[in-house]
């Protein structure tokens, strides 16, 4: 779901093998462009273990040798190049989803504002000498969420199905993933953000449960979730993806102001469980080691929690307390205290078993590219953290006679810290609140390390910045609680990719082409080879006489099931959404995949496979 630290630490392992010092810890930024429906299980920290059931080593390396590829790539690929920036306004694509927290912030600050999100997209498009086009990244406030928690798929979401319509309309007539140009859309400060723009309604009466706890008079917080614009969540992940698409195409067409100047970078560890932070001249103030409140397990209206806890939660629970203390070990009176309003539900500072249970040591990073600065944060700044950080930073860079700089956040960086509220919005107590784990002096803190960054850079003493506590690797190792992986079986006279249930022999654009193979686990094929293509749409080419891959895993029209069944059965099923604009003619659907074999010696190997349709006609309407 997110870039973490084991991530971080072993891609910059890999890029001091193959490149030395070029690539470093200073001038690499790893920034999630986040999804809540990818895989899991990468993280070293305990508390992010619980989901997925441990370490999911497939998971981590996937994600490790696909960065690494990525780089390679691009360094491979390395040219001259200009930079232009430019910003604009997206609509109808965001809500505030604590809109009682961020009233909690001064009235005088709040004025200032038009909005109570940032609406503002930044835009650094790249073209080489001759003014072709590379690629882009752009940054906008909101989370990747059009996809709500009831979905299983692996998928990108709004940013991604944004990327995916802007690399297809670049690199014609290329599959999903090919194609030199490439566009990144990356986070921001999405903290309180959502896109499910039709707001929280009581799923079960259809009424508004805007309110400061995200309660609905039957059935309490679970019944409150908040609805995208389109009749489901793919057609809401489509519609907030166009717009933000749409927008950066706009922007990138028209970008004119070219971005010049020096590249500079500065990185350094911090224990933000133990920052002083000095507010004004005669008043200190420390972070605390990490903990989670109990709006936390309450979830938000894009994605609810369980039981019976809700947002702006400032009293516990004796019953949950007891349970706590009994399974987990009570809260420390410092820990309680540092944290007020805060009610602890985990302590996860003073856990430590099997693994620690949260990061005390961060990353904190600027990387300026002439005259843009990108803040690489640790965490989910909410809407206004964002703004008193870059305003901060932008102030330190002025008063060093660096003026005129655009300061960027860049969301999700390096390592995984949750959120990050400001000290009035931590007094509510709702999700984001309850997940600032260093205390409400949080975003003091990294105001106050962000600026001491930016000064570094703008006065050229970077190489004056101490390190700072370098964190742990842990040796991982194997903890999982997910099953290893056993033989596959299949049914009585089947084989591995055989057809169980065919395709029509004929389609309309809009319909949906259907078919269930004989399948194996998708974890075989993730074990054995570093990139893997479970599915293709064909169409046959009558003058070359030959199959055309017009689609694949990756492309939004299709959708691929796996279905475990009994004793190593399990079934496989891949639909393809026949999108409009799709040309008449003869298809066929494909799927790869893998399946274990044990051996008379009880060796077990794995052995590739595949499967296909019987041809369809695709008929215009």
């Amino acid at each position: 779901q997110r870039e973490e630290r084991a991530d971080e630490w072993l891609v910059l392992k890999k890029l001091k093998s193959k490149y030395g010092e070029m690539y470093r810890q200073d001038n690499v930024i790893l920034s999630g462009t986040h999804t809540h429906s990818g895989p899991g299980g990468y993280f070293q920290y305990t508390l992010f273990w619980i989901t997925s059931k441990g370490l999911i080593r497939q998971s981590l390396n996937a994600i490790v040798n696909g960065i690494v590829k990525s780089i390679d790539i691009a360094h491979q690929n390395m040219k001259r190049g200009r930079l232009f920036i430019n910003r604009g306004t997206v609509e109808n694509s965001q809500i505030n989803r604590s809109p009682f927290s961020y009233l909690e912030n001064p009235p005088s600050e709040r004025k200032r504002y038009s909005s109570n999100t940032d609406k503002e997209m930044v835009m650094l498009k790249m073209v080489d000498m001759n003014g072709e086009d590379l690629g882009l990244i752009s940054w906008f406030a909101v989370h990747p969420v059009s996809m709500n928690n009831t979905n299983r798929l692996v998928n990108s979401d709004n940013m991604g199905y944004a990327s995916y319509l802007f690399e297809q309309e670049k690199n014609k007539g290329m599959l999903p993933g090919e194609g030199s140009f490439v566009a990144a859309f990356a986070s921001s400060n999405l903290g309180d953000v959502s896109p499910n723009t039709k707001g929280p309604f009581c799923v079960n009466t259809g009424e508004s449960c805007n309110n400061p706890q995200s309660t609905c008079p039957v059935g309490g917080a679970t019944m409150c979730m908040a609805m995208g614009p389109g009749n489901d969540m793919f057609d809401s992940t489509r519609i907030i993806g166009q717009n933000i698409y749409m927008k950066a195409r706009e922007l990138y067409e028209k970008a004119s102001q070219q971005v010049t100047g020096p590249l500079s970078s500065a990185h350094q560890w911090v224990n933000m469980s133990d920052v002083s932070v000095e507010l004004n001249a005669t008043h200190t103030v420390k972070t605390c080691k990490p903990a989670l409140g109990y709006s936390f397990a309450a979830g938000t209206i894009d994605g609810v929690g369980a039981f019976n806890f809700t947002q702006g939660s400032v009293d516990g629970d004796p019953f949950w307390d007891e349970i706590r203390d009994q399974l987990l070990g009570e809260p420390s009176n410092e820990t309680k205290a540092c944290h007020k309003p805060k009610p602890i539900l985990f302590s996860t500072g003073e856990m430590s078993r099997p693994r620690p249970w949260h990061p005390d040591i961060v990353d904190v990073q600027i990387v300026a590219i002439g005259s843009l600065a990108i803040i690489a944060v640790p965490g989910e700044f909410t809407t206004m953290s964002g703004r008193r950080l870059r305003e901060a930073v932008k102030k330190e860079f002025d008063s060093h006679g660096t003026r005129r700089m655009d300061v960027v956040i860049a969301g999700l960086c390096n390592v995984y810290t949750h959120y990050i509220a400001t000290y009035e919005e931590y007094q509510a107590q709702r999700y984001e609140a309850a997940s600032t784990i260093y205390g409400p002096h949080t975003l003091s803190a990294y105001i106050q390390l962000y600026r001491g960054l930016a000064k570094a850079i703008a006065t050229n003493r970077v190489q004056d910045l101490p390190r700072g506590p370098e964190p742990p690797f842990f040796n991982i190792g194997n903890l999982t609680l997910v099953p290893a992986l056993t033989a596959d079986r299949v049914p009585t006279n089947k084989t591995f990719g055989d057809v169980l249930k065919e395709v029509r022999k004929q389609y309309r654009v809009r319909e949906v082409a259907e078919v269930t193979f004989v399948g194996a686990n998708p974890r075989s094929s993730t074990e054995n080879v570093t990139e893997h293509n479970f599915l293709t749409v064909e169409r046959y080419t009558r003058t070359s006489e030959r199959w055309d891959v017009v689609e694949n895993d990756a492309s939004w029209d299709t959708r691929f099931y796996w279905t475990k069944g009994l004793f190593g059965r399990s079934n496989v099923t891949i639909e393809w959404h026949i999108p409009p604009g799709t040309e008449p003619g003869v298809y066929r659907i494909r799927y790869f995949g893998h399946y274990k074999k044990k051996l008379v010696n009880n060796h077990v190997i794995t052995l590739p496979f595949e499967g296909t349709s019987s041809v369809f006609e695709i008929t215009v309407l």
